[in-house]
């Protein structure tokens, strides 16, 4: 059991006592506090919503078994604050995202643990933009958090809450018209897709998408919305099999998995072969390159493939710290046209400044759509780098510091960025370790030209961590 408190919200196990799980009591605690900057008080250091409307707060909740229990305590805290909520029921984050911006909210709270198993349940808070909070205020929630520094309303001064269900539509809606979708190309190709929904909203609107891109020969799998996964929600080619199988099965063009939050995509190929997290974006990239100039961004333990693709068509890559408010604040710098994290987020500016599968399987489609020889053909276009990923549990008390200070000091003949976690290069390979926020882990990625020697690396660092610890 577990209770992760961040800059970039609260994270934690369904059950068990306040304080060290996810209890009623964290989450209102985390949702008071988060409120009351967002709505400008005294003490807070977000500026005061329009003086002649109350604040306004959009949530919306994927489709976890504790999520009504916890949209419940979430609305009713906010309204118990003086503040409205629009509530768009089951969703995705990248489409509440879009909604907080479209209804000029004061802010929004995703109900989701993303990737983590059915027991996990979060909030992801987000700014009057649509975006992830900034380290500031996240530090400033947290405070208020522990102190309990927050007020309610009087039953004169509660907060109204209504339902909008129209922001699937909306979502589907905005991506066909964005001007690289190319629907007619899709079409075109008489696609039969398998989708993995992984028990969640996925299997609700990337079907959706896909019918109104054209595509309709959809199998689901998983699909019943009962927060009972069928397997690890984290879409990693261990986690997949059963996908791969189906593809090939149905005869299948592509199978398409998301995560339960519906902001990371990965593809699998026609003969059931993983296309790979990692290249996700590198394909989306290639494509959106070709029809704009620009530069990308991508976090410090994605592919150096992304920078190679950017290179052949003339722009400049950008490495930002891990996390997506890091990967924005990044874009925003240097004006990318393109960007995201080698764990399947894509993040397209121009549409808005958060990860977003279904805007990339659209963008993927259309690009597979006018390469036209299959996702497989469509991979063997791209550099063969191979990222081992791990990960090591650490329990309570461990001094992350020191390990990664002993490990810096091992290695210091080698180049060393610590700017998030500890990287280091080796010739052309390269290893990064890094504390999660969102679990109580050190990842260990390692990334070479060859499998063997990427596994390697890793298991060496791992082994001098469980030395240090």
């Amino acid at each position: 059991m577990a209770l992760i408190k961040s800059i970039s919200g609260i994270r934690g196990t369904i059950g068990g006592n306040s304080g060290t799980n996810l209890t009623p009591v964290d989450i209102t605690k985390f949702t008071a506090a988060f409120a009351s900057i967002i709505a400008g008080d005294k003490n807070g250091i977000a500026s005061p919503p329009l003086a002649d409307r109350k604040t306004k707060i959009v949530i919306g909740r994927d489709g976890r078994i504790s999520g009504p229990m916890v949209r419940d305590l979430v609305v009713s805290t906010l309204t118990g604050m003086g503040i409205d909520v629009i509530d768009l029921g089951l969703s995705t984050t990248p489409t509440v995202e879009i909604a907080v911006k479209a209804e000029k909210a004061d802010g929004g709270i995703i109900i989701t643990a993303s990737h983590n198993p059915k027991e996990w349940n979060a909030l992801k808070l987000l700014n009057n933009e649509g975006e992830f909070i900034s380290a500031e205020i996240g530090e400033k929630v947290l405070e208020k958090a522990e102190k309990e520094d927050f007020v309610f309303n009087t039953v004169e001064e509660l907060g109204e809450l209504s339902m909008d269900d129209s922001y699937m539509q909306k979502h589907i809606d905005a991506i066909l018209k964005y001007p690289l979708i190319n629907r007619n190309a899709i079409a075109n190709q008489q696609y039969k897709i398998i989708v993995d929904g992984i028990n969640s909203t996925g299997s609700t609107f990337v079907p959706a998408l896909l019918r109104k891109l054209g595509v309709e020969n959809i199998i689901v799998l998983n699909e019943e919305v009962n927060g009972n996964f069928a397997h690890n929600p984290e879409p990693l080619p261990q986690h997949l099999s059963e996908l791969g199988r189906e593809v090939v099965k149905q005869n299948a063009h592509l199978g398409i998995a998301v995560d339960p939050d519906v902001d990371r995509l990965c593809f699998v190929c026609e003969d059931g072969s993983m296309f790979g997290e990692e290249y996700t974006l590198v394909a989306i990239a290639d494509y959106v390159l070709s029809k704009r100039n620009g530069n990308t961004v991508s976090n410090m333990s994605s592919t150096r493939a992304l920078k190679d693709i950017t290179l052949k068509h003339g722009g400049e890559y950008f490495p930002s710290a891990v996390g997506e408010v890091n990967v924005v604040k990044k874009m925003k710098e240097v004006e990318a046209v393109i960007g995201g994290e080698g764990n399947g987020g894509i993040i397209v500016p121009d549409f808005h400044y958060g990860r977003d599968a279904l805007i990339g399987i659209g963008l993927f489609l259309s690009h597979l759509a006018n390469h036209m020889f299959g996702a497989k053909s469509l991979r063997s276009l791209y550099p063969d780098y191979f990222i081992s990923k791990n990960k090591i549990e650490v329990n309570n008390g461990v001094d992350v510091k020191s390990i990664f200070e002993k490990i810096k000091k091992k290695y210091k003949k080698h180049p060393i960025n610590t700017e998030d976690g500890l990287k280091i290069e080796f010739d052309n390979d390269w290893v990064h370790l890094r504390t999660s926020n969102t679990e109580p882990i050190i990842r260990i990625y390692a990334e070479s030209d060859f499998e063997t020697k990427a596994n390697h690396i890793a298991t060496r660092i791992m082994q001098d961590i469980g030395e240090f610890m």
